[in-house]
């Protein structure tokens, strides 16, 4: 599992392919649309290039944008699934660096649905928000967050506002703290209390000595006291319970998204009054005990609610990759999201209408988190795998698009308006499936028009078996632990 916040780490992780960016923001049309970033260049453009641009394109817009306009502002790469967001993430950390590029994932569940997130999940999100409002924080990587990856699913969906201002509890060893503040502050995070931790989001007591298991950890840390003084900080294996490796601090984000805060209860206390159908769940949160699905009361607990796209810096960005299929995963998220909440709260009343007006946390319309987006200055791009011309485009922004689950739908969506189109002068390599001849056959033919071909792979092993099958078909290859700015043409 990869850390979202790595404890107490201090330096970039390397880039091995970051000099790949450059080459590829230098050709000609992709760096004509990277002069459209910044003031006086397009607010919402269309860009026409294959899927395997994605990477490279977040990347070089995350370099222009910070060479170009001072502090790192975010580039907010979104997706039209989870498992997009997991590639689109790990090809971005190898030309940016892992501590560079997060995703922020989204609810397992419904806004809703009578279930809490995972806490895993939630401790994720939170490690993203706090290092994206707040760079640079003690216990976490100084490396600024310059890229996040996100399916449309968490972009879509509203979160209770101020979440990025949840402290995480940070211990650092040398650090003077009362063992008890410690204790009730893990408590007020939502941490679980329990005898021996197993579980990402629980912590343990003896003594002295304190175990958290951060939800964005890998391994759960052990805190040693002296007194009031924090002596010792290890990792330990959950299965044996035995200490690991000395880490140098400890940041441990909260385990939900609603905490049960004096304002929280408060108001818990106040609904159950009003709305005694539902006093099972708000007794519970009034006396400050956390309910399986309490999140889906936020509306009716919290005071407002925020987008993902609100807490973005200054001069940030949008990248929706693949729109098409973004639009239509959107449209059926918002309208799966509606009937459920009609379903399941009319039941929860008794066959009535929903008791309380939850509606601040459904799913937003994309067309509405785009305009909301503009209108505050962040600039919306796409990049579709497909180009449309103009009269295309026109047909498409007044007709309906097909959805998954084969639905006709209108779009929300216009895509032409003040939108600018520019296809790039990319093209996908084919996928030879095995055909090593054809391969090695189109990259003896690159080579010998002077263009730069560089093969990517996971280890040396496999690089040097490739040198060895190149240089076999008389094409001359060499492997290199790190890409050269100016690698001379060839293999």
């Amino acid at each position: 599992m990869s850390h979202t916040a790595p404890t107490g780490s201090s330096a970039e992780q390397p880039a091995p392919l970051h000099a790949l960016t450059t080459l590829v923001a230098r050709e000609p049309s992709v760096a004509a649309a990277l002069d459209q970033v910044g003031p006086g260049g397009s607010a919402a453009l269309d860009l026409t290039a294959p899927a395997a641009l994605r990477p490279f394109l977040a990347a070089a817009l995350a370099e222009r944008t910070d060479t170009a306009r001072g502090a790192p502002p975010v580039i907010l790469v979104v997706t039209a699934t989870a498992r997009e967001t997991e590639e689109v993430t790990a090809a971005t950390r190898s030309l940016l660096g892992a501590d560079s590029v997060v995703s922020y994932p989204a609810w397992e569940t419904l806004p809703h649905e009578r279930l809490s997130p995972r806490s895993d999940t939630v401790g994720r999100r939170l490690a993203v928000l706090r290092r994206m409002v707040h760079p640079g924080e003690d216990g976490t990587t100084k490396t600024p967050v310059r890229v996040v990856v996100a399916p449309i699913r968490s972009v879509l969906q509203p979160q209770v506002k101020g979440l990025a201002e949840l402290e995480p509890v940070a211990l650092a060893a040398g650090d003077e703290v009362d063992l008890d503040d410690v204790v009730h502050r893990l408590a007020a995070a939502a941490y679980h209390r329990v005898d021996m931790v197993e579980r990402r989001g629980e912590f343990a007591v003896r003594g002295g000595i304190v175990d958290v298991f951060p939800p964005t950890d890998e391994h759960p840390v052990r805190v040693e006291f002296w007194g009031d003084t924090v002596e010792e900080l290890r990792s330990f294996s959950v299965a044996d319970q035995r200490s690991l490796d000395e880490v140098a601090a400890l940041w441990a984000p909260p385990c939900r998204e609603l905490l049960l805060t004096e304002s929280v209860r408060s108001k818990a206390r106040e609904l159950a009054d009003r709305h005694p159908e539902l006093h099972e769940m708000l007794d519970k949160l009034a006396e400050g005990h956390a309910v399986e699905g309490m999140e889906s009361l936020a509306p009716a607990l919290v005071e407002d609610m925020e987008l993902l796209v609100d807490l973005l810096p200054d001069r940030s960005m949008v990248l929706v990759c693949d729109p098409e299929r973004v639009r239509a995963r959107a449209h059926d998220l918002v309208a799966t999201s509606q009937e459920f909440l009609q379903a399941s709260w009319a039941a929860a009343a008794g066959g009535g209408q929903a008791p309380i007006d939850l509606g601040a946390a459904a799913y937003r319309g994309l067309g509405e988190i785009r305009t909301h987006a503009l209108d505050a200055g962040t600039a919306w791009w796409s990049m579709s795998p497909f180009g449309l011309d103009a009269e295309a485009a026109q047909l498409a922004s007044s007709g309906p698009v097909r959805t998954e689950t084969g639905e006709l739908v209108e779009l929300d969506v216009d895509v032409t308006g003040t939108v600018g189109t520019r296809s790039l002068g990319v093209t996908a390599v084919d996928a030879y499936r095995g055909d090593t001849v054809a391969a090695v056959s189109d990259i003896g033919s690159w080579v010998k028009l002077g263009q730069r071909v560089v093969l990517v792979t996971e280890g040396h092993g496999p690089g040097q078996r490739l040198v060895e099958v190149l240089t076999e078909h008389d094409v001359a290859a060499r492997a290199v632990e790190k890409l050269a700015d100016e690698a001379p043409a060839g293999v």
